[in-house]
């Protein structure tokens, strides 16, 4: 557990019995789920939902280590690991209670748009709010 350390956000996520599917397992598209939710708390604490600019996901990916089953509490660790123009690079760390180690890791790219719907820079206050979170884990972009 001591991954989860090097993340700023933590968020938790109960494994529901209809997450799983008819193969007894977690499904693998509930996992861009958990992510998501973990996402959002990161770009919650930037405050960047009150900003003239939306994200997007550009791309992402998911690498499943274990299978998890329910009934299981998962930790979904944030964290940014890479500021572009427009655009950062996240990536989490699923850590599973009831086994007691790392079942997925993930990255994605976020990008930032305007209201029309194009590429825009990353305001420099939200850039500095970012650093700032990553620094209470000794994390530096």
């Amino acid at each position: 557990m001591s991954e989860l350390q090097q993340y700023p956000v933590i968020y938790s996520q109960t494994v529901a019995w209809g997450d799983m599917d008819a193969f007894g397992h977690v499904n693998n598209a509930m996992y861009y789920r958990y992510i998501e939710s973990a996402r959002l708390a990161y770009l919650g604490k930037l405050n960047i939902f009150d900003e003239d600019i939306l994200t997007v996901v550009a791309s992402n990916q998911c690498r499943y280590l274990k299978p998890v089953v329910y009934p299981d509490q998962l930790k979904v660790a944030a964290r940014i690991d890479e500021i572009r123009n427009s655009a950062v690079r996240m990536h989490y760390l699923l850590w599973s209670e009831q086994q007691q180690s790392i079942v997925a890791t993930s990255e994605a790219v976020i990008v930032c748009l305007n209201k029309n719907m194009q590429k825009t820079e990353i305001p420099e206050h939200i850039r500095e709010k970012i650093k700032s979170l990553e620094l209470t884990v000794q994390h530096e972009i």
